[in-house]
């Protein structure tokens, strides 16, 4: 006998399958499930597919390698003011880039983009924002409360209102050098909410005291997306408490960072350990030190995929940073 639709199962989402992988742009994008695809650098091939973005972060990889998200099922794409977007299988991509010469300074044109994502997620059915990316010029330029880094938290909490009101998602911040002052931000949002993650190592970044700005940094540490079979990670550096550590100390700060990325999967009630599905991005300040960074990671993660960036890090004493994903 057929058993009744009310004890059916519904079937498992899976999460977006991230990868890096060596292609053009046009063939990963005419691939079914294609939700996503990056490119990194000036050299990068460029796409007007709603789905392309080109990052402003160069990379010491080469040849350097797409980042694509791919998701079960057909995906729509489209652009709604300066944001474009695609979605499928209950997921949603959105990007914004902006040139400040256009809105003002960090803070006026991190308070127009949040604005615009925000009025995008208000139409959209895929409205929990599970992760954010946010990359800007110059990003420790200025002192105290001037600092660009500091402007920018401020636009972000005003442009993003009360959308993050029951909590935030997983971000990174990085400083890019491009050579246009543009703030670039995209984002991954499903039709359910996720479970954020804190570090019992941190302090969690809302709760920061006040000499970290007028406006406390807006992330949680990591999440859970909802389909549980993944972990989006936030940037993590060499910070415990609030404070950083290990100044002026490249491995130093590289293995406080594996520890409190090892905390972030304790804390998920997720096994240790990266392996090659786990699929990590290391932001390094000084070029001079990226080959170091690739040997230690090689060394501590092998067989992990990593994909080595040129950023600068929110605080200026803090020489790398990571984030990534893990898959259960």
């Amino acid at each position: 006998m057929v058993q009744g639709c009310e004890n059916a199962k519904p079937a498992l989402r899976r999460a977006p399958q991230v990868s890096y992988r060596h292609a053009g742009p046009d063939e990963v994008l005419r691939e079914s499930g294609t939700l996503a695809v990056f490119g990194f650098g000036a050299g990068a091939v460029r796409s007007s597919d709603p789905r392309w973005l080109g990052v402003d972060l160069e990379s010491f990889d080469a040849p350097v390698p797409l980042e694509v998200w791919r998701v079960d099922g057909p995906v729509s794409q489209g652009r709604e003011g300066d944001v474009q977007w695609s979605a499928g299988d209950g997921w949603l991509f959105a990007a914004i880039t902006l040139d400040e010469h256009e809105h003002g300074g960090p803070r006026d044109t991190a308070r127009e983009a949040y604005a615009q994502l925000c009025r995008l997620l208000a139409t959209r059915g895929e409205r929990h924002v599970q992760r954010l990316w946010n990359y800007l010029g110059d990003i420790n330029q200025g002192e105290g409360d001037v600092e660009r880094y500091k402007q920018f938290c401020d636009g972000r909490a005003s442009g993003m209102g009360e959308v993050f009101a029951d909590g935030f998602p997983a971000a990174t911040a990085i400083g890019h050098h491009a050579a246009a002052p543009r703030l670039q931000v995209y984002l991954l949002a499903c039709d359910e909410p996720g479970q954020r993650v804190e570090n019992p190592r941190q302090v969690s970044a809302w709760r920061y005291p006040r000499q970290y700005g007028r406006t406390p940094p807006s992330f949680a540490r990591a999440m859970r997306l909802p389909a549980d079979d993944a972990l989006a990670i936030s940037g993590t550096a060499a910070v415990v408490g609030h404070a950083s550590t290990h100044d002026d100390d490249l491995l130093a700060q590289l293995g406080e960072t594996l520890t409190n990325l090892e905390a972030l999967l304790q804390s998920a009630d997720m096994t240790a350990g990266f392996d090659t599905q786990s699929p990590l991005k290391a932001y390094v300040r000084q070029p001079t030190d990226a080959p170091l960074v690739h040997d230690f990671l090689q060394h501590r993660l092998p067989g992990v995929p990593v994909l080595l960036l040129h950023g600068d890090i929110c605080r200026q004493e803090l020489l790398v940073e990571i984030d990534g994903w893990r898959y259960a």
